[in-house]
């Protein structure tokens, strides 16, 4: 297995939401996951997970029209935008470097969903994208982007249950 880039085909929204899980639980504060896939594809999916494993206890829904949700009251905090509904220059005002910047915020694990719209990005990300196959499930693509030392060796165990792309 490549260590910064890795394929999954994931069956189904539990072994997205595990995957999620398995994300939150070895991703250092400052981290930055950025989301790409079609509606449905299973981004929120994947934030719920990443928000249990962080010990989350509110439910975790799509900020599509708040924009950002940020979920402080744990270890780590978690910072979710939704970038649905504003375009590449709308982005902008809403400051998202702020989140991974860690200078304004407690550092967290931020996750950007539609992260396509972003006009810049932070120098070191994962980029995460979900898309739907024929064989009715998602097929999930993580790369490791930038110079910094975040592995996907943690998720050895969980592609020995999911099916290896």
């Amino acid at each position: 297995m490549d260590n910064r880039s890795l394929k999954l085909f994931l069956r189904d929204d539990a072994s997205t939401n595990q995957l999620g899980y398995l994300l939150g639980q070895n991703l250092p504060p400052g981290s930055v996951i950025l989301l790409q896939g079609d509606l449905g594809a299973g981004k929120t999916t994947l934030v719920q997970g990443l928000g249990q494993s962080l010990g989350i206890k509110d439910a975790i829904a799509s900020p599509t029209f708040t924009l950002v949700n940020e979920y402080t009251e744990v270890e780590v905090p978690l910072y979710h935008l939704d970038l649905y509904r504003l375009d590449p220059k709308q982005v902008n005002s809403i400051y998202p470097e702020i989140y991974w910047q860690g200078k304004e915020v407690i550092p967290g694990i931020t996750a950007i969903e539609w992260a396509e719209r972003l006009q810049y990005k932070p120098a070191s990300y994962l980029r995460v994208n979900l898309a739907h196959t024929a064989k009715r499930g998602r097929l999930a693509t993580l790369d490791v982007i930038g110079d910094n030392d975040l592995s996907l060796d943690f998720l050895g165990d969980f592609t020995a249950k999911v099916i290896d792309y």
